[in-house]
């Protein structure tokens, strides 16, 4: 089904309704004993198996804004903290909108945003002829772990969408972290004077 501007607006609207809902009471009890069978309860008020693709998917983009979270304790320049902590936001909106099936809280304009981004850090970076390792700076470590996740949370993603609607903002958002992250981890390690870790393929035994 093709997205149009009205219909995706008006999803936002209830999608953001139905999350103030059913999650604004949750916030000041933090055990609620609801879950001890195995189920989680999501956004839309529904339960599900707490080993669920859809919970799955939750519990990856969290691992992921929790590893952000890390990573904006290294000191980084304040160009990337305020990058990183736009993307920590659009993350809780792609979470939000997992756990109410149907919803629609990520605008597709965040996916653009992230494409500029890549755009603008790549552009200052050497031509890339090797492939790289993890590495260098402990920062540009950090965001190459936080990339691995982004990944992991795509394909999980991306196996729940064969199941069940998922919308395409959250998919190509995902997509388009990694490829940012892999930026933002070569950016990283060139202010700090250490360069790309090149994948030495003739080392010998």
């Amino acid at each position: 089904m093709t997205d149009r501007p009205g219909r995706r607006a008006s999803a936002m609207q209830l999608g953001t309704a139905t999350y103030n809902r059913h999650m604004g009471h949750r916030l000041s009890k933090i055990y609620t004993r609801t879950g001890d069978a195995g189920t989680t309860g999501l956004g839309d008020g529904s339960r599900t198996g707490k080993d669920s693709l859809r919970v799955d998917a939750m519990g990856d983009v969290d691992e992921l804004n929790s590893t952000l979270g890390v990573l904006l304790c290294e000191g980084l320049p304040e160009d990337l903290v305020t990058l990183l902590t736009d993307v920590q936001n659009d993350l809780f909106d792609l979470g939000g909108e997992l756990s109410i099936p149907g919803s629609s809280l990520l605008a597709a304009q965040r996916v653009d945003a992230i494409e500029r981004a890549i755009d603008r850090y790549n552009e200052t970076l050497p031509p890339l002829k090797e492939f790289i390792l993890p590495g260098g700076s402990r920062a540009a470590a950090l965001t190459h772990l936080a990339r691995t996740i982004c990944r992991r949370a795509e394909r999980t993603v991306v196996g729940l969408a064969t199941g069940e609607a998922v919308s395409t903002p959250v998919r190509l958002y995902l997509n388009r972290l990694s490829d940012l992250l892999f930026v933002l981890a070569r950016d990283l390690n060139r202010r700090a004077g250490h360069g790309d870790v090149l994948w030495n393929r003739q080392r010998t035994s």
